[in-house]
């Protein structure tokens, strides 16, 4: 029960980060449309919203990157029941926690082939755009922080999508494009679990010293995947695009370190082996949209994307003979066993609202004004939000610049932040437990992530597009 209960501690922190719980739509130019860029996708941006937009990409290379800044407040409340048996519900210290600086780049580039020019290849390395938590281990006062049990930080984490896609337009009515992928890098995270005897009040088991810092890393991610689109022009000022990206399937080889708890019970105890695989699925994405110029110089999309969340049902662990020893009470060794954890998502959809409007500023250069507005629906059902886990329905507002100098360089910046990002968890639905190894499944333990959140997000990005050839 204790190696069991450990490894779960250990690789809920990394499911939190690789969820696909993105932060906001990519890209910097689509980022300050919104989102809204699947039918009017004509640069390298196409590479994540709609391969077939990289027919209108032509030959040129792409540089942007994107800083999500993020900082959620968690303020626990915990059922408690006093020594007269009766339950009421206290609330803990809030704590925040805040992403760390970590640029989000797109690298890409595209070339044209066939005498018609009827042929796009494009190569790229994006990331997902995520942002990075850390939570203190320690409040200010010295007391321990009430979000230790589900995250401590997740620094040092690092994910790339490189991948290679193509486009064709047989017609001036159609064209089409598809790519293959691969979600590649490592995690690196550190939570507490905690081994308190479960025979005590509510307060006892989560005595500091029977809390245990454990870190884990996965490193050889490699998930491959693939994407199509289609995007038709049914009359001289529309187009339609659709476009999917399958799901990723991830089996990862990882490592897990414990600094076991400062007890007397675990005086002698020590881990043997820290090789492990975990397994999990990613969701696939479909996404539409309608753009209409109703002047040359104005172009306005409606969008809509679906990701199927609900194909994520569990966390399967596989520990590879990794044994704990000498706990003074507990059989010595434990081996640890295959392990399911549950985490019951649902499918989730967004609804985006985006445009621009270029303007000529002398003879040499334009400006191209950005903005949208997107409504996103959160994959987390409330028993299961937690500050690995945070996310909420929100609206997201977002501007954008683009400056074209000639007609081969275009500079871009945007500027997006998220409303609406209050949840609540009463103790009463809270279904995430506290990790305690000792607590059997006679003794259930108490849910950790009963509480109130309130989650700000914003983005700040720059790129650059060249074009090498001009059309």
């Amino acid at each position: 029960m204790k190696a069991l209960a450990l490894l779960t501690a250990l690789f809920c922190p990394l499911f939190a980060s690789a969820s696909g719980l993105y932060v906001g739509d990519r890209g910097v130019r689509p980022l300050g449309r919104g989102g809204a860029f699947v039918a009017g996708a004509d640069d390298l941006g196409a590479l994540w919203y709609n391969p077939a937009g990289l027919m209108d990409a032509g030959a040129s290379v792409l540089f942007d990157g994107a800083w999500v800044r993020s900082s959620t407040d968690f303020t626990r409340h915990a059922l408690v029941t006093d020594g007269a048996g009766a339950t009421r519900v206290s609330e803990l210290p809030s704590v925040r926690g805040s992403s760390e600086f970590l640029p989000i780049p797109t690298m890409a580039g595209a070339w044209v082939l066939g005498e018609k020019k009827q042929f796009v290849v494009a190569a790229g390395v994006l990331a997902p755009q995520m942002a990075v938590m850390s939570y203190p281990l320690v409040l200010e006062d010295g007391t321990p922080s009430p979000a230790r049990y589900s995250l401590v930080t997740l620094d040092g984490s690092l994910l790339v999508i490189p991948g290679v896609s193509a486009a064709y337009r047989p017609s001036d009515f159609l064209q089409v494009g598809a790519g293959v992928n691969v979600l590649t890098g490592s995690f690196v995270t550190q939570t507490v679990f905690n081994t308190g005897p479960p025979d005590r009040v509510l307060s006892a088991p989560e005595d500091p010293s029977y809390d245990a810092l454990a870190e884990l890393k996965a490193t050889g991610l490699l998930a491959p995947s693939a994407s199509f689109g289609v995007i038709v022009r049914p009359m001289k000022r529309v187009r339609v695009g659709l476009s999917g990206q399958l799901g990723y399937i991830l089996d990862a080889p990882a490592t897990v370190r414990v600094r076991l708890p400062s007890a007397a019970v675990f005086a002698q105890a020590r881990q043997e082996g820290k090789e492990a695989r975990l397994k999990l699925v990613l969701p696939a994405i479909l996404r539409a949209g309608v753009e209409v110029s109703p002047l040359d110089a104005l172009r306005v999309e409606l969008g809509y994307a679906r990701e199927f969340w609900s194909s994520h049902e569990a966390i399967d662990i596989v520990p590879e003979d990794v044994r704990i020893h000498d706990v003074i009470g507990i059989p010595s060794p434990f081996n640890v066993p295959a392990i399911s954890i549950p985490r019951r998502f649902r499918d989730s959809q967004s609804f985006r609202l985006g445009g621009e409007y270029s303007l000529a500023v002398g003879s040499a250069f334009a400006l191209d004004v950005r903005a949208g507005l997107s409504y996103e629906q959160s994959a987390i059902p409330a028993a299961y939000l937690a500050p690995l886990t945070v996310d909420s329905d929100r609206v997201t507002g977002s501007v954008g610049l683009g400056l074209r100098l000639g007609e081969r360089l275009r500079l871009d910046a945007v500027y997006s932040r998220a409303f609406g990002g209050q949840r609540e968890v009463s103790p009463s639905e809270a279904a995430v437990p506290r990790i305690n190894p000792l607590a059997g499944e006679e003794f259930p333990t108490t849910p950790v992530n009963g509480g109130r959140y309130q989650v700000r997000t914003s983005i700040l990005g720059v790129g650059l597009r060249y074009q090498l050839q001009t059309p």
